[in-house]
């Protein structure tokens, strides 16, 4: 059983049983909508809303601290028509709903789930379906959005929207959801000191996670799996990434992770399998990119000149057609202490190291980047040739991506 499951499956078996001061939202009730209960709601309270369908004008919340909470997966529905729910306090849960059918609008982002100009909210346990956006934090900080499931069937990047969401929004975690077929999974954009944890992000339109000017964020265990482009990371510092698996982004445009103007941080302990290209780095500097594996993709690693100062090491490259490519002779970037299904040196002093260095860069590999049909000759004994004549004598590969202390071992 997957996480998610067990985290709805307890929200529902747990639920704490109802007490005196709880506002109940019941077709037969003294509550029968949601915005009645809410407008008689006091900081601290709870509102519960039981099973049913829910059709009202754009909910909001307006009082700090209060719960939203439903009993038997209460259905919200926008009707297509309108956004559905509106945090607009701090401190507020919103946790057992489903929230659906928000409909497309070129005029405004409608979302589900939003929470604006708030502080320390939790969206939780909630299923979230066939919105514009998903979960949209507009300007709310610290807040936890965990164990949501968020799903749509957009077929194009113009009519989805993304499932969550982080615009201004500092210090969010975003844990343990199930993201699919938005238009990205993830969003951060202007959005510092993130944490986002254990969730898995699939089928998106373009991106599983796409992040922008958000310094010192880490993205720790999540899997980013089969997303129309991968997943993108772009202008921020300090980013930590660790412990992911980017998994069968495949296209022209395709990459496992892209990493475009970041400076300073770590791509630590990840999987890359199945990609077109498993990491793109382009003016992305000072990373250490250690510890991961690369398995079967297209291009393992394509490191640009502009990426200056990055460090390769302990990684597993295995299956792949091309480990190593650039786009010049005049890398900066290094490789030491690597291993590489490729490699066919000699270990006589039988430390574990490679007695003669590795070249990464195969000559085709940069055939290939200057001229890309060129690629169906990939197979061909002409090829072979040409790379062996160039591992003997390289000259036009670039000397910089050597490793001259590759591991006759995988690391474990």
């Amino acid at each position: 059983m997957s996480r998610l499951l067990r985290a709805l499956l307890l929200a529902t078996l747990v639920a704490p049983p109802l007490a005196a001061s709880d506002l109940v939202v019941d077709a037969g009730g003294r509550y029968r909508t949601i915005t009645a209960a809410l407008a008689a709601a006091r900081p601290g309270d709870r509102v519960i809303v039981n099973a049913g369908t829910y059709r009202e004008p754009t909910i909001v919340i307006g009082t700090p601290r209060v719960t939203l909470e439903g009993r038997g997966w209460p259905l919200l529905d926008g009707q297509g028509a309108r956004a559905v729910l509106i945090v607009a306090a701090d401190d507020v849960t919103v946790r057992g709903l489903v929230v659906a059918n928000t409909g497309v609008s070129n005029l405004d982002d409608r979302a589900g789930i939003r929470v604006r100009d708030a502080r320390r909210c939790l969206i939780e346990h909630n299923r979230v379906r066939d919105n514009l956006f998903g979960i949209y934090l507009q300007r709310a900080a610290d807040c936890v959005v965990r164990g949501n499931e968020v799903v749509a069937h957009g077929v194009s990047q113009n009519t989805s929207g993304n499932g969550i969401h982080l615009w201004y929004s500092p210090g969010a975690r975003i844990e343990d959801n199930h993201v699919s077929g938005q238009r990205d999974g993830i969003y951060f954009e202007f959005s510092s000191g993130g944490v986002t944890t254990g969730n898995v992000s699939e089928h998106s339109q373009r991106y599983g996670l796409h992040f922008m000017f958000s310094d010192s964020c880490r993205y720790e265990r999540n899997v980013f799996r089969e997303n129309n482009s991968g997943v993108a990371v772009m202008y921020s510092r300090g980013v930590v990434i660790s412990h992911n698996r980017f998994e069968h982004s495949w296209g022209s445009a395709a990459y496992g992770l892209l990493l475009k103007e970041i400076l300073g941080g770590e791509i630590r302990g990840n999987v890359f399998t199945g990609n077109s290209t498993g990491i793109y780095l382009e003016g992305s500097s000072h990373l250490a990119v250690a510890d991961n594996d690369f398995l079967q993709n297209g291009w393992a690693a394509k490191v640009l000149a502009n990426a200056e100062d990055d460090h390769f090491t302990g990684n597993r490259f295995a299956g792949n057609a091309f480990d190593v490519s650039t786009n010049s002779r005049a890398a900066s970037s290094t490789f030491d202490g690597n291993w590489w299904d490729a490699y066919r040196g000699y270990d006589l002093d039988r430390d574990g190291v490679g007695d003669v260095p590795f070249h990464p860069v195969r000559l085709f590999a940069l055939i290939v980047e200057q001229h890309a049909p060129a690629l169906v000759l990939l197979r061909s004994p002409m090829v072979a040739i040409l790379d062996a004549a160039e591992r003997v004598f390289p000259v036009l590969t670039p000397e910089a991506l050597v490793d001259r202390r590759p591991l006759m071992r995988p690391p474990r």
